[in-house]
């Protein structure tokens, strides 16, 4: 689950993080507002989407004074900010963070994240701030600084003070730099982050170590420890269809192809899109019901695939385990008729009680195509689609 930066500002300010004044402000004169309250020359106006790359897109405007707060609040709310992030449908801006300016000497990044080859936390770190990371790794590695954590002592002082000399943090900063890698290592685990992205971590001209952006990413399996988190959660940010797929407990991500896919576990579906791929298509979504659906699951899942316009036929590819084949069978005819489905629709079903589920979609007087094996399947709705 990700949330807005100022959120983040504020999980981050609990543990002890240094992070610049702020507040959010969801009107032109809520941020004007606001920044009368910081009571500095200069703020920043900042939008507040769930992406990266804001700056390059004008959604980061440095104000100087109250009347250029309000001409770029005006400008940015409401604005669609287009991102490599975002794809080429942009986000709407919302929502504003009105902060106080800072007298930035350096920028760095600071970035925690789980390193599957190793089952550990990693803090990174790099003296070229202000830069998407994925660019420095491409362009320039050499300049990324990693730590590996032992979970039992977590970050070590030592640990920290190496990254700090590696990024030549100043002297005189150096002691809060390492406080604030400290402090930000425990709100990562505590709040069971996923990722934690400080670009760019500053030292000012007064000696102070701020973060001046912050991503955190959580891990949704432990949203339900958190609810001070999941209560974060901005729904204006997801994709709709995405939302209405957590309500039933499916994992659902749209992609642009126009294949639908339902599928259960997730390597399964990984596979069904590669050999959707394989044979010439394109899988509209990755939708996986999980082991343990009902028809009344089923039944949402298709109708979040047709709410796709561009999907143009659907493959149903069910392994019975847990999941039996006869009650995926009766979730797919229901759905169809409910739905009233027009587009063509291939299921292959394997597994407990396989037989039970085949006999009901061919008794069920529907369009449905059965296949015998992946590829089958695979090669049937890409000929049908076409």
């Amino acid at each position: 689950m990700n949330i807005h930066e100022y959120q983040g500002k504020e999980v981050l300010r609990e543990f002890g993080v240094s992070v610049p004044a702020g507040k959010v402000a969801f009107s032109v004169e809520e941020a004007v507002e606001a920044a009368e309250s910081l009571g500095t020359n200069v703020c920043v106006v900042k939008a507040q989407i769930h992406a990266g790359g804001r700056g390059k897109a004008g959604g980061v405007k440095v104000a100087k004074g109250l009347d250029e707060v309000r001409t770029y609040a005006e400008e940015i709310l409401g604005k669609t900010l287009v991102t490599h992030q975002t794809g080429p449908e942009g986000k709407e801006v919302k929502r504003l963070l009105i902060e106080e300016g800072c007298d930035i000497q350096k920028e760095y990044y600071i970035g925690l994240v789980l390193d599957r080859s190793t089952s550990r936390i990693v803090m990174m770190a790099s003296e070229e701030g202000g830069t998407e990371i994925e660019e420095v790794a491409a362009k320039t590695p050499e300049k990324i600084f990693r730590e590996t954590i032992d979970p039992v002592v977590g970050l070590t002082g030592y640990q920290a003070r190496r990254l700090a000399f590696a990024i030549n943090i100043p002297p005189e900063s150096l002691n809060k730099a390492v406080g604030f890698m400290m402090s930000l290592y425990q709100a990562f685990v505590e709040k069971d982050c996923s990722i934690a992205e400080i670009n760019p971590l500053v030292t000012t001209g007064d000696g102070q170590v701020l973060a001046l952006d912050a991503k955190l990413n959580f891990d949704e399996n432990a949203l339900y420890k958190h609810k001070d988190i999941a209560g974060l959660r901005d729904l204006d940010e997801e994709d709709e269809k995405e939302i209405e797929a957590s309500k039933y407990d499916l994992s659902y991500i749209s992609l642009d192809g126009n294949i639908g896919c339902m599928v259960n576990g997730a390597g399964l579906a990984m596979a069904t899109m590669d050999i959707i791929k394989h044979y010439g298509g394109d899988p509209a979504n990755f939708l996986d019901v999980g082991g343990g659906a009902t028809t009344e699951k089923v039944t949402e899942a298709f109708k979040i695939i047709l709410a796709d316009q561009n999907v143009k036929g659907i493959l149903v590819n069910i392994f019975g385990g847990i999941m039996k084949c006869d009650v995926i069978a009766e979730g797919v005819i229901g759905a169809s008729r409910q739905v009233g489905l027009d587009i063509p629709l291939v299921v292959r079903l394997e597994g407990t009680n396989v037989e039970q589920g085949k006999q009901l979609l061919e008794e069920s007087g529907l369009n449905i195509t059965s296949a015998a094996s992946m590829a089958d399947a695979a090669e049937k709705i890409v000929a049908l689609v076409n």
